[in-house]
């Protein structure tokens, strides 16, 4: 495991918004819930966590710049770091009492992702990495998956949300993937599909029309494990793109091969 002031600050702010999160969604019936947008639901459990995490980051370091997904951006003093923070990635999982959702914090500095946690409190896995000292599961050194065939490949994507992005570029894309790899799934959570290619779980996954806090931490660990990844159409960039393509360096290659095809 990755022992550093850095990290100790990023796990012990997850585990405590975690707290709440697990509490939450052993009620998930009394949730007051609101509705953000067609398809895109907030809860007063997401609100808690993202309070919780504001807090604890804040006074840990002070001087630091947020990018929430429910408070937006919040500028700190300090103009070279910033946390992007998913306090409940899976939201709709979550509202439905699907136990597939995670909490996401990456720190960038100066333009490039540094540090990661992602936090699976059902399963209790806790996903860390730091720029240059790897990527961890628990206390197991992560690796990407090494298969170098589609056809023996398990693909991961994400789907916009009804009025966000386009379902039709969508469709013909899956329609490319499914015709060549093994097996396609869909589980409802950025992060923990980029933990999943990380980790040999899943050995591609792409998404487009996401943001900054849906894939920083994730695409630290991603990397970390030995993985590449860039936006949809192969830029190096994702989270300027607003999109990514993950997977071991000869899938990922061929992935984004397919998707710019697609859209070609």
């Amino acid at each position: 495991m990755i022992v550093s002031p850095l990290m100790t600050v990023m796990v012990d702010a997850v585990r405590k918004a975690a707290r709440g999160l697990k509490r939450d969604f052993g009620e998930i019936e009394n949730l007051q819930v609101s509705r953000k947008g067609p398809g895109d639901f907030v809860s007063a459990a997401d609100r808690k966590a993202e309070a919780t995490l504001r807090e604890a980051l804040m006074k840990a370091r002070p001087g630091y710049g947020l990018v929430m997904e429910e408070s937006g951006i919040i500028e700190g003093q300090d103009k070279t770091h910033t946390w992007h923070v998913d306090p409940l990635d899976g939201t709709t999982n979550f509202l439905h009492g699907v136990p597939h959702f995670c909490i996401s914090v990456g720190l960038e500095r100066e333009g490039t992702i540094v540090a990661a946690v992602i936090y699976e409190p059902i399963k209790d896995e806790l996903y860390i990495a730091e720029r240059g000292k790897g990527a961890f599961l628990n206390n197991k050194r992560l690796r990407v998956a090494g298969r170098q065939d589609l056809a023996d490949s398990l693909a991961l994507y994400g789907s916009p949300y009804l009025g966000r992005g386009s379902h039709p570029r969508l469709l013909k894309e899956l329609a490319a993937v499914m015709a060549v790899t093994g097996g396609v799934r869909q589980t409802g959570s950025a992060a923990l599909d980029l933990a999943a290619v990380a980790c040999g779980r899943a050995d591609i996954y792409w998404e487009r029309d996401i943001k900054t806090w849906d894939m920083a931490a994730g695409l630290l660990l991603v990397r970390e494990a030995g993985g590449f990844a860039s936006s949809a159409d192969g830029g190096a960039d994702p989270m300027k793109a607003g999109s990514v393509a993950c997977g071991n360096e000869v899938l990922q290659r061929e992935l984004v091969a397919i998707l710019r095809k697609v859209g070609g």
